[in-house]
């Protein structure tokens, strides 16, 4: 059974920074491309960042780049979203779900973890 744990959101300042990990288990990370997408009250998920299966290669929505960095630990089986600078339009609640390999933009069905809350406050 796959299971996907997100951890180390919060309540920060506008301008702050949080590190976003999430621990993956009942898969091997290193076969597939993770992402960090975000859902804030009364709006749809939205995709923030992807990373491929060896993080070579990341993908970021145009809100986030510049600010956040997404990274992996294969050895660890973790998946990590640094975010800086951050804007109270940042708060949602934030999850890591296995991408599409082509695009490292689309999250695959069947997956879901509990999500972090973050909240910046402005």
């Amino acid at each position: 059974q796959v299971q996907l744990v997100e951890s180390g959101g919060g309540l920060v300042q506008a301008g702050g920074s949080l590190r976003l990990s999430c621990a993956a288990s009942g898969l091997t990370l290193s076969s597939i491309a993770m992402g960090w997408f975000r859902q804030a009250p009364g709006k749809e998920r939205e995709f923030v960042a992807g990373i491929s299966r060896s993080g070579g290669s990341t993908s970021y929505a145009d809100s986030v780049k510049g600010r956040f960095t997404i990274s992996r630990d294969n050895a660890k089986s973790t998946v990590y979203l640094q975010m800086n600078s951050l804007k109270a339009e940042d708060t949602a609640v934030y999850y890591c779900l296995p991408v599409t390999a082509l695009t490292l933009r689309s999250a695959l069905s069947g997956y879901r973890g509990q999500g972090t809350q973050v909240t910046v406050s402005s």
